[in-house]
């Protein structure tokens, strides 16, 4: 009985993967780049790609749980079919997916509409499937650590509504657990959708609040520019990439990202222990530093 991780070298994926290997399970991680897989003892490494056919048959042959995690590209929504039709014909039943809260609700950010259509076919297949839904992650805002710290200003686009923003290494666990959880079932389990979300939801003055009592020295929140935004992040992403940020950002200015009753407790319960804050993330980030 295996699990095949998808994703496995980035952020998420790997933390998966040693989640797994430290409960026992027997993993296989798929890889588009082996130089980079740097993965704990008794791990399978296999090299596939989503757009390559016949190297993701034989990653998935003998596979008994997939963990889908697809990355946001212009042909998201093509890839992640592609797998999951391999899948099928694998005879792989048992999934866990990564997707994104609201994913049917944010309808005009192309990487929510992907998401959300990969969510439907895994319904409409017939898979037995735990469909995660995660909010905004922490770690994102790494890459604005310098901004924060060098110009006093906090610049992502959260806004007033709140996002219940919650840490990528408590995304891996339950992700892992879920895998666990199928895996170990006598029988498929039923669909089910889980939102992953933190403990609290902030606004951008928030968030801003939070780092002025980190650094202790005023930081400001400016970010409801989504127009500037955009241009910014065309300076290191393409263009349509750039832009669909954008519009996922208009997005949390009118609609935020915030759980439903009981999302918290699910999760406290699932984890065993308290969800991560962002107050613990910026700590240790400047403690790093």
């Amino acid at each position: 009985m295996t699990i095949l991780v998808t994703g496995a070298t980035g952020n998420v994926g790997r933390q998966v993967v040693e989640h797994l290997v430290k409960r026992g399970a027997d993993v296989r991680a798929l890889v588009r780049d082996p130089s980079k897989a740097d993965f704990p003892a008794g791990v399978s490494v296999v090299q596939a790609d989503f757009l390559d056919v016949d190297s993701l048959r034989s990653a998935m042959s003998g596979v008994s749980t997939l963990f889908l995690l697809s990355a946001v590209a212009p042909d998201e929504f093509t890839q992640a079919l592609i797998a999951l039709n391999v899948a099928r014909s694998a005879g792989i039943e048992r999934i866990v997916y990564l997707s994104v809260i609201h994913a049917d609700v944010y309808v005009n950010v192309p990487h929510f509409a992907g998401k959300f259509g990969v969510e439907r076919m895994i319904e409409q297949m017939g898979f037995k499937a735990t469909i995660l839904r995660p909010a905004y992650f922490i770690q994102n805002d790494l890459t604005v650590k310098d901004v924060i710290t060098g110009y006093g200003a906090y610049p992502m686009p959260v806004g007033a509504k709140g996002l219940a923003m919650i840490d990528v290494r408590d995304i891996a666990e339950i992700a892992a657990l879920e895998l666990l959880r199928r895996e170990q079932a006598s029988e498929p389990l039923a669909l089910e959708r889980i939102n992953l979300v933190g403990p609290e939801t902030l606004t951008g003055a928030d968030i801003a609040a939070i780092w002025s009592d980190v650094l202790a020295r005023p930081i400001a929140y400016g970010g409801d520019n989504t127009e500037g935004f955009e241009q910014n992040l065309k300076q290191f992403m393409p263009a349509w990439m750039a832009y669909d940020m954008r519009l996922m950002g208009e997005r949390f200015l009118t609609d935020g990202m915030l759980p439903e009753t009981g999302d918290v407790e699910r999760l406290t319960k699932l984890l065993g222990r308290p969800l991560r804050s962002y107050r613990a993330f910026a700590s240790e980030t400047v403690a790093s530093a």
